[in-house]
């Protein structure tokens, strides 16, 4: 263990080894990597633990540097762990670079059919003793996170002194296709909104995907498309995304000596905005998490997209309509035009047309939880359908719901302190 200091802060980096397959505990092993975080004047006391569950699939637990955000209330309290999920940060990262150790694309499908949040939940629950001596601990879980604390409840209740969910709470039965059928129509909402706030996108991005469409530029070996550029939209979901999308479009074009050309600096943003490099698990794995049973989820956002033609790019140049962007959805040519995934795209293919999914969610069990559980739900989270949400939230025995419009998905990245106070204030019945 290595321990080091950030203003108010000692920061502890810890590693654990866990069985890659926990049906096989003998078997072979993997590591965790969590960093656990106390405040400076309080390092030396008995805390509570907080264990911090990131978005993802694919994210490893955010870097802070002090006690920013949501954190500087945390540590007031409680002492943290920011745990780097299976496949992410430092914990056995899984990427184009690593995988092939594994040997070939089903070899790989195999190895990253462990890495949902079943799997997640029992690396905790190895963890936790090792931690707090057997006392269960609180979590808080952000988007994906969210759905691993779900599950936890599902599966370890007896690990959880309290849960705090933030914009994740998961459907307990939709299939991929229904996920995706309930999301088209919000992204829909969020493009509109984007371009009554700024009506001069609608001619930008039409020019823009006309061009892409035209030349199919290239920056750093990453193909630029129209299916690329609309897939913008996953900014749509953040607090500031419209204000950032905007400013992205207004840096498109410069006129050179060769005529007008998308700007270097528009491709590289576009190219950084969809590159998968530092968090590919997020691609590969993104339906899996919302598989169960016999039925694959067959590359589902691709599918439901056919049913809503006023999506395709082409059809609105013809119609000289505006082009609709997209979000919070992976389809089969991620693969094809970023360099970080292109490797792995029969990988994914295979995970796609798997149909062995062991069920995340335990309804009777959930039905009767007695762990004190608190969720906010963005009102028409671009990410997390709140219908879905709600729906879940009324199946978790004794669950609390803040339902808000002051913030995006982002809330408690946005919100911080504000957002963590209140889910705490529900938990102890306190509002």
């Amino acid at each position: 263990m290595n321990s080091y200091r950030q203003p108010g802060l000692v920061l502890t980096d810890r590693h654990f080894t866990v069985p890659l397959d926990h049906t096989d505990p003998g078997g072979e092993q993997i590591e965790v990597f969590g960093r656990e975080v106390v405040a400076a004047s309080r390092a030396g006391e008995e805390l509570p633990w907080l264990l911090y569950l990131e978005g993802g699939p694919g994210f490893g637990a955010r870097r802070f540097t002090g006690a920013e955000a949501w954190l500087g209330r945390a540590v007031k309290e409680f002492r943290v762990l920011l745990l780097d999920q299976r496949g992410t940060g430092l914990s056995t990262p899984a990427n184009r670079q690593t995988l092939p150790l594994r040997g070939g694309p089903r070899e790989q499908a195999d190895y990253l059919a462990h890495f949902r949040s079943d799997s997640i939940v029992r690396d905790c629950e190895l963890i936790r003793p090792q931690l707090t001596g057997g006392a269960p601990w609180t979590v808080l879980g952000q988007s994906f996170g969210g759905f691993c604390a779900v599950r936890y409840l599902s599966s370890a209740p007896e690990g959880l002194r309290t849960v705090l969910i933030t914009g994740g709470l998961p459907s307990l039965d939709a299939h991929a296709d229904d996920v995706y059928r309930a999301a088209y129509p919000r992204i829909e909402r969020k493009v509109a909104a984007h371009y009554a706030r700024y009506p001069q996108d609608v001619e930008r991005a039409r020019e823009i995907t006309a061009h892409l469409a035209e030349h199919r530029p290239e920056s750093a070996g990453h193909r630029l498309t129209p299916e690329g550029f609309q897939s913008l939209g996953i900014m749509l979901g953040g607090s500031n995304g419209s204000h950032q999308l905007h400013y992205l479009l207004e840096n498109a074009f410069v006129t050179t000596a060769h005529g007008t050309e998308l700007s270097d600096t528009f491709q590289e943003a576009m190219r950084t905005a969809n590159s998968f490099a530092g968090h590919p698990l997020y691609a590969v794995l993104h339906e899996a998490i919302y598989g169960h049973g016999e039925r694959p989820t067959g590359w589902a956002a691709e599918r439901v997209r056919a049913e809503f033609p006023q999506f395709d790019a082409a059809t609105a140049l013809e119609d000289d309509s505006p082009v609709l962007f997209t979000g919070e959805s992976i389809h089969p040519w991620h693969f094809d035009v970023d360099p970080a995934l292109r490797p792995l795209r029969e990988t994914a293919e295979l995970l796609a047309t798997r149909g062995d999914w062991e069920p995340l969610y335990d309804t009777g069990r959930l039905a009767a939880n007695e762990v004190p559980v608190a969720a906010a739900v963005y009102h028409d989270d671009m990410y997390v359908d709140t219908a879905h949400a709600l729906r879940t939230a009324a199946c978790i025995r004794g669950l609390r719901t803040w339902v808000t419009d002051e913030f995006e998905h982002d809330g408690l990245r946005a919100g911080g302190p504000r957002v963590l106070d209140r889910l705490l204030a529900l938990v102890r019945d306190e509002v």
